[in-house]
């Protein structure tokens, strides 16, 4: 066939959503075959491997972000059923957290006020705009949360998403070494931990590792899209207050 047939081809099938579709769920199977084949490396995470086909595919066939979306929103309508999903685990644990709902209080706020005022601090310091501060300081919360704040405080939206997306990324591999390092074994406490700094990908790791702390990540991202949106205006109001903003 010559290649202005298989061009042909290529235009037609990239105009039917079954193609991004199966494109998405063909390239998540395949990053947790190779994520397992691995020995569950923490840096091949199924995540980040199949978003990073994606993108290579989309960037090399030159597809547009809006035509691949038309294809996989089933996947994206997901979420919102997966994400009630979640109650599930947290339901048999339950009886432990009406014991601990203090420590578990305290620990998320300091967890939510430390992400947003470490993102800011720190993007400051390497000389960071307003738009730019204000775009990554709910990046800890999930992303409709951290987008819908981002662009009602002045921020950028698609900023807040990639913010998102590579703090949960990079906390789900960091996150297993790093409280092993600390000493931190209990998979309630481990699970909270990810779920308040790493969001819906870190609870996703959660989940693979232990039901328990599947199940407090799942807690802890919820808590902290609230306390977030919450305490976020408290703090812009803060710091428009010092000299330096």
């Amino acid at each position: 066939m010559n290649p202005g047939g298989l061009f042909e081809i290529w235009v037609f099938l990239g105009r039917s959503p079954l193609l991004w579709l199966a494109l998405t769920l063909l390239a998540y199977l395949g990053a947790v075959a190779l994520y397992r084949r691995s020995g569950h490396k923490p840096w091949l995470i199924p995540v980040l491997t199949s978003v990073s086909l994606v993108i290579a595919v989309l960037w090399a066939t030159g597809t547009p972000y809006p035509t691949y979306f038309e294809g996989a929103k089933f996947v994206h309508f997901l979420i919102g059923p997966a994400t009630v999903a979640l109650a599930v685990p947290l339901f048999g644990q339950f009886e432990r957290l009406k014991r601990i709902w203090r420590p578990v209080a305290v620990a998320l706020l300091a967890g939510s006020v430390t992400a947003m005022v470490s993102a800011v601090a720190i993007a400051w310091a390497l000389g960071g705009s307003r738009e730019t501060l204000l775009s990554l300081m709910p990046k800890s919360a999930t992303m409709p949360i951290a987008m819908a704040l981002a662009e009602r405080w002045g921020g950028l939206p698609s900023l807040a998403a990639v913010a998102v997306a590579v703090t949960g990324i990079s906390g789900a591999i960091m996150a297993r070494p790093l409280l092993n390092w600390i000493g931190v074994h209990d998979p309630a406490v481990r699970g909270f931990a990810v779920g308040i700094s790493a969001h819906a990908i870190g609870t996703a790791r959660a989940l693979q590792v232990h039901e328990t702390a599947g199940a407090f990540s799942a807690l802890a991202m919820g808590l902290n899209g609230v306390a977030t949106a919450v305490l976020m205006p408290l703090l812009v109001a803060l710091w428009q207050a010092t000299p330096w903003w």
